[in-house]
């Protein structure tokens, strides 16, 4: 018996019993499509935290005060003190001293209202320097970003989309002045709006020139004291070494012997997107082991089908056999029939499951990237599900002997 015959028999046999066939592929279906929807899923969660991640800027790391306590004793938060200053900037930026950072950006910022006319609009009033826009990796949709012309304080602003709109009604606001606290800022540029972010202010702040925000705005007794330092790396290899080196430098400069006293803090955005990649996983290894179950149950069900079959066929095995069909011929027979529900099944399983994948982000806000490998090595998967619980069926066929087979009603 060839090759050919015996997938024929097979097809003819899967196809006079429609129905059973249909329901046996039915299982291995749902579980397939289940497979697809979990792989895409868990891409689609793990890409959208990487994006948000390097929309806040690639190979980042901000550098940020430690705590203070008042007068009462009570101590404030990471963050409350004035320990960075503009002089640490000036020193991170070094390429002698820490060749690993690429750029430096000092931030000041505070709450501001800003006034455009009869509107007023309340937001993140920034004080930063040039290089803030690359190590964010902001670009802007209308006119410029500050540059080093603006930095002798000169009465400039850039807007964030959602600021230009909430005081102009518009992001077409270049040319156009705000005020904030009696001083005239004319509006040199508007930030391209960002989608993937996870800080609520991206698109909702007014940028200066960190010498006009210490000078001319904002001041105070301390004017060279910064909020926060962001560093870039080189390269995402060269991270934990500029961390190292950023570590290192601002030890020396606020001269900390105990690195449990010191007054400011380093952290990586790596470390975020490595814990939510983590919650992530955890949250695909659910979704897989649902799916896992769903081809258990879709296997159990072709070895039903299968046992089945064998029943039903019993005089025609016997038969076979008596006209000297080898016990192998039988046993293959029915391990081709397995193997081409389990391959019908996968087939549409995986069309099931692109489909609802691709429909899925337009009913819910969940990101799916369907994945082709994946998709090819469920189809795998479901010809060996059949394979393997088709074992045992058509063992049991072939050890069948003619007589007994024939004589059974």
């Amino acid at each position: 018996m060839t090759w050919r015959d015996t997938v024929r028999s097979a097809f003819d046999a899967i196809r006079s019993h429609r129905l059973r066939s249909a329901l046996t592929m039915l299982g291995i279906l749902i579980g397939i499509s289940a497979v697809v929807l979990t792989v895409g899923i868990g891409a689609g969660a793990q890409a959208e935290v990487r994006d948000s991640i390097n929309a806040l800027g690639t190979n980042l790391l901000v550098v940020s005060p430690g705590s203070e306590s008042d007068s009462s004793g009570t101590r404030g938060g990471f963050g409350s003190a004035s320990t960075l200053t503009t002089d640490d900037a000036e020193a991170l930026a070094n390429p002698v001293v820490a060749p690993d950072i690429q750029a430096v950006a000092a931030v000041s910022t505070t709450m501001a209202s800003l006034i455009a006319g009869e509107e007023n609009w309340t937001t993140s009033l920034m004080g930063t320097t040039e290089s803030w826009q690359d190590i964010r990796s902001r670009t802007v949709s209308d006119g410029r970003f500050i540059d080093d012309i603006d930095d002798a304080a000169a009465a400039v602003t850039v807007l964030g989309p959602d600021t230009a709109t909430e005081l102009f009604g518009t992001t077409d606001v270049v040319g156009e002045t705000v005020s904030y606290d009696g001083m005239q800022l004319e509006v040199i540029g508007v930030l391209e709006p960002i989608d993937s972010s996870s800080d609520d202010s991206a698109n909702d702040v007014a940028i200066v020139p960190l010498s006009t925000y210490s000078q001319r705005l904002v001041g105070g007794t301390d004017r060279a004291s910064v909020n926060s330092i962001y560093l870039k790396a080189t390269s995402a290899d060269t991270l934990s070494a500029a961390y190292q080196e950023a570590n290192s430098l601002l030890t020396n400069l606020h001269g900390i012997t105990n690195a449990d006293d010191a007054d400011f803090s380093i952290a990586s955005e790596s470390a975020v997107l490595e814990a939510a990649t983590e919650v992530d996983d955890a949250l695909t290894i659910m979704l897989a082991g649902i799916a896992a179950i769903s081809l258990l149950v879709g296997g159990v069900g072709v070895m039903n089908i299968m046992l089945v079959s064998v029943t039903e066929r019993i005089r025609e095995i016997g038969l076979r056999k008596a006209l000297g069909a080898r016990p192998k011929f039988i046993r293959r027979q029915f391990l081709v029939e397995a193997s081409m529900l389990g391959l019908l099944g996968g087939v549409l399983g995986v069309a099931v499951g692109v489909g609802v994948g691709v429909g899925l982000p337009t009913w819910a806000d969940t990101p799916v990237q369907i994945s082709v490998p994946a998709a090819a090595a469920a189809v795998v998967m479901a010809i060996a599900i059949g394979v393997i619980f088709g074992v045992y069926p058509a063992t049991r066929a072939a050890r069948l002997t003619p007589i007994d087979a024939l004589r059974s009603e």
